[in-house]
């Protein structure tokens, strides 16, 4: 630990590229989510509860990246997209991404638990380990590891939440599964077009393992539920009729974007497609829902 924290320390480069680790544009992500469970939530929050919930839930899903680079260096390493990384790249050693990581794991999960309550340090730890220790060993053993990894990825906005209320209902449980299944189409829309790379580097996805056509399928069945879901919110959570209109529509467009798989013969161009979209989805629909907060 100490060789870890002197080159972080001494190698100014080193804290750029932990910092990339960290996984920024996903972390800043969590932030907006994190922020949004706690706006929706019917109880008011002060300042200082809500900072900290925010920050420690951007630092658990820091110390996740970071975590989840060390385990995959040789796997990042066999991937056009992922090569460059530090890790495999050789611009941090190992040992300086482990302790980092572990570090910030660690204290996030503890100011969740003591400063916060609980609950949502319960959820923290939980997300935590099933991105770790679950989700990014199966990615090398089955296509369900997206599904597992879907669930530390929906937490954050049900942390804020939990951060807010002590509890979980309905209305939360609907916002968890908004994220839930948005990023089972968005990463699938991923795997089709970067199939290579995902079989040149071993992580066994859906067109892989199952054909490209029953990426489609699986693509639209959870786009549906997305849909589904989203609209659900609106029927039992505390948002108003912008959002409601916001998540029919959205989702709508996102659904049939999904279904025109089914009979488009490109697939590359397909998934090209429903990729924007999702990020259309999930920047349009957020924004909207802390905006028509009731």
């Amino acid at each position: 630990m100490y060789d870890a924290l002197s080159a972080l320390a001494t190698h100014p480069n080193t804290l750029r590229d932990i910092i990339a680790l960290s996984k920024p544009r996903i972390t800043l992500m969590v932030v907006l989510t994190t922020a949004c469970g706690i706006w929706l939530a019917p109880v008011d929050v002060g300042i200082v509860t809500a900072l900290v919930t925010i920050g420690a839930t951007a630092g658990l899903v820091s110390a996740a990246g970071m975590l989840n680079c060390w385990l995959e260096i040789d796997v990042d390493a066999r991937m056009s997209r992922t090569a460059k990384r530090p890790l495999p790249a050789g611009r941090v050693h190992p040992d300086i991404a482990l302790t980092v990581g572990l570090m910030l794991g660690v204290g996030s999960v503890l100011a969740l638990c003591f400063l916060v309550n609980a609950l949502t340090g319960l959820l923290g730890a939980l997300a935590l380990f099933i991105y770790v220790c679950v989700y990014t060993p199966l990615k090398l053993k089955s296509p369900k590891a997206l599904l597992v990894g879907a669930v530390p990825g929906a937490m954050p906005p049900l942390m804020g939440w939990t951060a807010a209320t002590n509890s979980i209902d309905l209305a939360a449980l609907c916002l968890f599964g908004v994220l839930f299944f948005w990023q089972m189409p968005h990463f699938i829309a991923i795997s089709v077009f970067r199939k290579q790379d995902y079989m040149r580097a071993g992580v066994k996805v859906v067109p892989w393992v199952r054909g490209e056509r029953a990426a489609v399928v699986h693509a639209v069945a959870y786009s549906l539920l997305l849909w589904i879901s989203s609209v659900a919110l609106y029927v039992v959570g505390p948002v108003g009729h912008l959002y409601g209109v916001a998540a029919l529509l959205v989702g709508g467009m996102f659904f049939f974007s999904s279904l025109r798989g089914m009979w488009q013969p490109d697939l590359n161009r397909w998934s090209k497609q429903v990729f924007w979209l999702s990020l259309v989805f999930v920047t349009v629909l957020f924004p909207v829902m802390a905006l028509s907060a009731a």
